[in-house]
């Protein structure tokens, strides 16, 4: 998804409002769900980025859906409102958690496996990650069966590859030496 520098600002300015009522966990919180709830739904999707429905609509329906946001949330719904840009809605909430993390010291480290991740195969990845970066980790997984086995860490702008198609592929370059 390509961020929007509106969607950064706007993220950005909430994210300033909510640290200073001391409210940034509780928003942070609102928008995984608004992540969460728009990755999953399609239909939602589709609707928040629909020209053909008419923006009051949109609004009420948001409002409807998460009735029990924050207040910091719920003034995010009405400026979208106002400046009809509900379409950015997810880059905002996304951009949001990122910044969130980033303010708190928290890298979030990208696991690509085959399956998904096991806690034996967590717990390893954690230890590779301690030994190049002392930050807060989060682990997201993202399941790719094409890497046929073991897994492949992206950390910032580190990544380590042990990935079987990896080990596949330089075996095949070494043959064709």
């Amino acid at each position: 998804m390509i961020m929007s520098r509106a969607a950064i600002r706007y993220a950005k300015a909430i994210l300033d409002i909510a640290q200073t009522s001391g409210n940034a966990d509780a928003v942070n919180n609102d928008m995984t769900s608004i992540v969460n709830a728009i990755t999953s739904s399609p239909e939602l999707k589709d609707f928040l980025t629909s020209p053909v429905i008419r923006i009051d609509v949109k609004k009420s329906a948001l409002s409807e859906v998460f009735s029990n946001v924050q207040k910091e949330t719920n003034s995010l719904f009405h400026l979208l409102f106002e400046n009809k840009r509900f379409e950015i809605l997810e880059s905002i909430a996304i951009q949001y958690n990122r910044l969130f993390d980033e303010s708190n010291g928290i890298e979030v480290a990208k696991v690509t496996t085959a399956f998904p991740i096991t806690p034996e195969l967590e717990t390893k990845v954690l230890a590779k990650i301690a030994e190049f970066s002392n930050k807060k980790i989060t682990i997201e997984n993202i399941v790719d069966p094409s890497i046929i086995g073991g897994f492949i860490l992206r950390v910032g702008d580190k990544q380590y590859n042990a990935s079987v198609a990896s080990k596949l592929s330089e075996l095949k370059r070494e043959f064709s030496n």
